[in-house]
């Protein structure tokens, strides 16, 4: 399957939000595909359709040791969160270079529809639950530095410019 390339930050579809899938289809299935060979060529541990141009609620997530494990899923939307949290460096291919600590849940259940077009619940932890975490966040057209203070967002932007 081809590597699809980024778009580059500031791309206005890094903030718009990913039209829902609704019932799933082949064509979301290669989508998937490309998505996964695009993310395991980076290296990273999830891609959000969003970050390759494709504008539907498409993610993916590979956060194990073996790869090989991607959670395919569509229209994905978190229903719980734990009230233990997690401090992960997070960075994306959209804004090379730079990366920042974000804080987040340590673990969340997700639902979402998988790659049989069935809406099932997932509990996520750890690195998976950071990386599913931050591949809705792209869903919704925010990127990780939003998470960051005015200031440190501003820095880490402009770090991003001169690199």
């Amino acid at each position: 399957m081809p590597v699809k390339p980024f778009i580059p930050w500031p791309d206005k579809r890094l903030r718009t939000a990913a039209a829902p899938v609704g019932t799933i289809t082949d064509l979301h299935r290669a989508i998937w595909d490309d998505m996964i060979d695009t993310m395991e060529k980076m290296p990273g541990v999830g891609l959000a359709a969003p970050q390759i141009g494709v504008m539907l609620g498409l993610a993916v997530v590979d956060a194990s040791d073996t790869r090989g494990c991607a959670v395919r899923m569509a229209d994905p939307q978190i229903v719980n969160v734990s009230d233990d949290i997690n401090v992960h460096p997070e960075g994306s291919p959209n804004l090379p270079g730079v990366s920042a600590r974000i804080t987040r849940p340590a673990q969340v259940t997700v639902a979402f529809t998988d790659h049989f077009g069935m809406r099932v619940r997932q509990e996520f932890s750890g690195l998976w639950a950071t990386s599913v975490q931050h591949q809705i966040d792209h869903l919704a057209g925010r990127m990780y530095f939003d998470r960051l203070s005015k200031v440190k967002r501003d820095m880490l932007i402009k770090k991003a410019r001169k690199a």
